[in-house]
């Protein structure tokens, strides 16, 4: 390869992490190609690229799932490497053997180790002879029933059935008791095939209030593998994170050397190349479990970036191209990062989906601030995809003053003409269990399912932004008329509580 690395990549996905590829390939002077469906045929990373290829209709499978399209982007554009992203294909080996059977790079790990990990019956049996701590439970899946009742007794109660294969929350399920095992356990099965053509599921121990943390790893093509230290991704709705944190105040210096060499065990018995996350369950007595392997970037990297230093995607391609990461010594974790998933979800109402057309945009900015966002002002947001709409992340020197700055970046962080997160984000980042480090995955359960939003504060709010929008008769400063402006030209300094514009 030359100095270059590669002279042209393809991004095979879209919104936030696809800006985000993008950006790495101009920080490396490689030149990008964004693919695109006709919903997003004005979306931010389109007008990033140096090259766009139509894939198809808004429906996934029409396009960004669509192998063989995205391979065909690829070549008609004289790509040299695809970069998948997180979600869509970034996690199917099958993308991964066609890029190799074209000559294609593929910007992550082996087919095999994909399939390895992606499987988490499998990876137990693997990792459980590494020695990789695991939750007590089954090592593969069975049939009869009987086999999971026995298992269920010897872990005990309660314990959860999950999917084998895929993520998300999908084929979960806690049972407390052995009466309600079996319906748990067909449940689980259809929901799995539903989701990801595969019913296969097990069992395993639950573990009562545990924290989310993960490790980032990084290993190359020369026999070096590294971990860039923890995440703390407890704060999850339905078993999906919504707020990450770096480090975790639930690790000493200790247990963190200990889970780290545990996750570089993990990477090393899979034969893993590239960026990807190991995540443990930690409990509330200090012991950790290995739960599955990541074989991709994360949605949560930034954090890591920003208190290491180290650009995790410019990484990728770098290893990739067959470049060492041996220069990754001696690092070390500096501040403390926090990092909110802006979603288009109404975070008063169950986080139902929201959709319309973004009026007003507008990101907040400062020292130890960073957006990854994907969308613009006038984007229409459907339900087509993932509801993520932006990643907003914060660094500082400790853990409070980085609460702080995080909930004042919400409060300017503007975006009108669709119902957000932020609000929610806001309050559990002010809550006193979150303050006082208390951050387990059963947070927002234990604690947000009680708090109440003053609805006719705002509503008095609007009220008169609607007011002072059809009064007002703006003229420019030669006095020549003009569109009516933004409520927030018309109100000045006032300052409006973030539901009137979520």
């Amino acid at each position: 390869m030359s100095d270059k690395l590669f002279n042209k990549i393809l991004v095979a996905n879209r919104s936030e992490i696809a800006v985000r590829v993008i950006n790495a390939c101009k920080s490396l002077g490689i030149l990008s190609v964004a693919v695109y469906s006709d919903a997003d045929k004005n979306s931010r990373h389109v007008f990033l690229a140096d090259e766009t290829v139509h894939i198809g209709p808004p429906a996934p499978r029409e396009s960004y799932l669509d192998i063989e399209k995205i391979i065909k982007a690829a070549k008609d554009t004289n790509a040299e490497a695809i970069h998948p992203g997180y979600g869509f294909l970034a996690e199917n080996p099958v993308l991964a053997k066609r890029c190799s059977e074209e000559g294609i790079v593929f910007i992550g790990p082996t087919p095999e180790a994909i399939n390895l990990l992606g499987n988490k019956v499998e990876s137990r049996i693997k990792m459980a002879d590494a020695g990789v701590p695991l939750i007590p439970g089954m090592k593969k899946s069975e049939s009869d029933i009987n086999v999971y009742k026995k298992a269920a007794n010897e872990a005990g109660y309660p314990v959860m059935v999950k999917a084998a294969a895929g993520g998300g929350g999908k084929g979960m399920r806690v049972v407390h008791s052995s009466d309600e095992l079996e319906d748990a356990v067909s449940a689980a099965k259809r929901e799995a095939l539903n989701a990801f053509n595969d019913d296969t599921v097990y069992l395993e121990k639950f573990i009562v209030n545990p924290r989310h943390i993960e490790f980032q790893v990084l290993a190359d093509s020369h026999g070096n593998t590294i971990h860039l230290f923890e995440r703390e991704c407890s704060i999850q709705r339905r078993h999906q994170k919504i707020i990450e944190e770096t480090p975790s105040v639930a690790l000493t210096d200790e247990l963190r050397m200990k889970m780290g060499a545990d996750a570089v065990k993990v990477a090393e018995t899979a034969g893993y190349v590239n960026a990807g996350t190991v995540e443990f369950l930690l409990d509330q007595s200090g012991s950790y479990y290995f739960l599955e392997m990541n074989t991709r970037i994360q949605v949560e990297h930034p954090i890591t970036e920003m208190v290491t230093g180290v650009d995790l995607v410019a990484e990728q391609i770098r290893i990739a191209a067959g470049k060492t990461i041996a220069h990754l010594k001696n690092l070390s974790q500096r501040g403390h990062a926090i990092e909110c998933r802006i979603y288009a979800e109404d975070g008063e109402n169950n986080f139902m989906p929201s959709t319309g057309k973004i009026l007003f945009y507008t990101e907040p900015s400062g020292p130890g601030i960073r957006v990854d966002s994907g969308v613009m002002k006038n984007n229409q947001i459907t339900i087509d995809y993932d509801p993520i709409l932006a990643k907003l992340i914060v660094h500082a020197n400790d853990r409070d003053s980085a609460i702080k700055k995080m909930i004042q970046a919400l409060h300017e962080y503007k975006i009108l003409g669709l119902r957000t997160s932020k609000k929610f984000m806001t309050d559990v980042l002010e809550h006193p269990e979150f303050n006082k480090g208390n951050t387990y995955t059963d947070f927002i359960e234990k604690h947000m399912t009680e708090r109440t939003v003053d609805f006719e504060k705002y509503k008095s709010i609007g009220a008169a932004v609607s007011s002072l929008v059809s009064t007002a008769k703006p003229v420019l400063s030669d006095g020549t008329a003009t569109g009516i402006p933004s409520p927030w030209e018309l109100l000045g300094n006032i300052q409006i509580g973030d539901s009137i514009h979520e």
